[in-house]
């Protein structure tokens, strides 16, 4: 079994996630009762906090210096930003800033990883309870009405955009915390898996408490708005699948499909922005970006995508040793020659 492996392999499930949640956002395709809708509704929120985490395992597995980390945070805020001009739900920019924090982390145990991760959330409860969340959103054309400025930029950043600091940088910290422990073994990953799964089902009943709308929302375990238990419920998930994996990867291997997983995950961020440019560029080409596709036809479209982004990774990889963008990334933020 080899770890790292099986970790590319959840990140091009994380992936395959977040294709799903963003086709439909962007083709403005309605929810509805049938299991297409409710799988798509179960993943939303969930592919993304899974990305974030597996970028925290990474940290600590590959153990950057500050510096590396501050630079990449510089070229993802960029490619971020330009990703912006395109699809508004971007997530890069939201990462460089999920890295300055991680920076300021490096050197921290496990224990303080976590407490780190407490603090973050309970920042953003406070500041649930004393900012206004609906400010800057037009909740009927998901649209930011003052995202390009700097007041509505840095709200939108860091308290109530799609993926915002507070409380997502938890994220990282919490795949920190986990990448500081041996995975290979059996009882970390029975204990991802268990644990994930208590968490992620008792984060289900605190909504219950309650009949206040508002409260019902937060208290909940949707990501908008991002509560306490959705940060729970989310994590939970994201060790189950990671324990599922790293504990099935022999077996994986066996039936000669790892490679189908392990080669697209690693060349992630290309891949990212390609299912922004090229997707929904071919959504809006045939004109379907208006709602006429439906849940069924839309989930569809993404897992075509998602195997026509695993067949070019693969021919890629023939070839190449990192993806188009990873290069780029490693050649434009890498150690500094004397």
């Amino acid at each position: 079994m080899t770890r790292l492996d099986a970790l590319d392999g959840a990140r091009f499930l994380a992936f395959c996630g977040m294709v799903l949640v963003n086709f439909r956002i962007a083709a403005q395709v309605a929810s509805g009762a049938d299991w297409t809708s409710v799988m798509i509704d179960a993943i939303e929120g969930r592919a993304a906090a899974l990305f974030v985490i597996l970028a925290g395992i990474g940290v600590s597995l590959s153990r950057p210096t500050a510096a590396l980390m501050l630079r990449r945070a510089a070229f993802l805020f960029a490619l971020g930003l330009i990703n912006m001009t395109v699809f508004d739900a971007d997530i890069l920019h939201f990462y460089a800033l999920y890295f300055l924090v991680g920076a300021a982390f490096l050197s921290a145990s496990q224990r303080v990883l976590w407490l780190g991760a407490l603090g973050i959330v309970s920042l953003s409860v406070l500041a649930h309870l004393f900012l206004d969340y609906d400010r800057g959103w037009d909740w009927g054309t998901l649209t930011y009405t003052d995202l390009w400025t700097l007041p509505g930029f840095l709200r939108n950043a860091f308290f109530n955009g799609w993926h915002p600091v507070l409380p997502w940088a938890a994220f990282l910290l919490i795949g920190m915390a986990i990448g500081r422990s041996d995975m290979r073994t059996l009882c970390i990953q029975h204990r991802l898996i268990m644990w994930g799964f208590a968490a992620a089902v008792l984060a289900l009943f605190p909504h219950m408490l309650t009949s206040d709308p508002e409260l019902v929302a937060y208290l909940g375990t949707e990501s908008i708005p991002p509560g306490p238990f959705y940060i729970v419920a989310s994590t939970g998930t994201a060790c189950v699948l990671i324990g599922l994996l790293l504990k099935l990867w022999p077996m994986i291997e066996r039936l000669r499909i790892a490679r189908v997983l392990t080669i697209p995950g690693r060349q992630s961020l290309t891949l990212y922005m390609a299912h922004i440019l090229i997707g929904m560029g071919l959504l809006e080409a045939l004109g379907l970006l208006n709602g006429t596709l439906s849940p069924p036809e839309i989930a569809l479209y993404a897992l075509l995508f998602c195997a026509a982004s695993s067949g070019y990774a693969l021919l890629w990889s023939r070839w190449f040793k990192h993806g188009p963008l990873e290069a780029l990334m490693r050649r434009v933020t890498g150690p500094r020659k004397a």
